[in-house]
């Protein structure tokens, strides 16, 4: 498994398909309202996939294939927003993020396109 986080608008997506050859259809996009499709080999803004799942009082699942790629969008810097939820939703952001990098084989911080390999 493959862990990809950095900032919003830094390059993680475009990093993933050149250097995993990622097409459209190999690529799910997390929302809040639903779980992801384990069955695609990248899937990205798990961010908003925790979001969901802290609204719904669940745990989000740490099930996902060998070979996935995930995409995360670090949301852990800058200003620590005023209100409870979204405090929330960063810290689970957070915890959700280092159960990932401790199973996935690579982790790299993707920061002004510039992949950074943390593992």
């Amino acid at each position: 498994m493959v862990l990809i986080i950095g900032g919003a608008y830094q390059g993680k997506l475009t990093y993933a398909r050149e250097k995993y050859g990622l097409k459209d259809t190999d690529i799910y996009t997390c929302t809040e309202n639903e779980e992801p499709d384990t069955a695609k080999r990248c899937i990205r803004h798990l961010e908003e996939y925790v979001l969901g799942c802290l609204r719904r009082g669940v745990e989000p699942t740490q099930k996902f294939k060998k070979n996935a790629v995930l995409i995360c969008r670090d949301i852990s810097s800058g200003i620590v927003p005023m209100e409870a939820e979204q405090r929330a939703w960063r810290e689970a952001v957070g915890r959700y993020l280092s159960a990932l990098a401790g199973k996935a084989d690579t982790v790299t911080r993707v920061f002004c396109g510039l992949p950074q390999q943390l593992k």
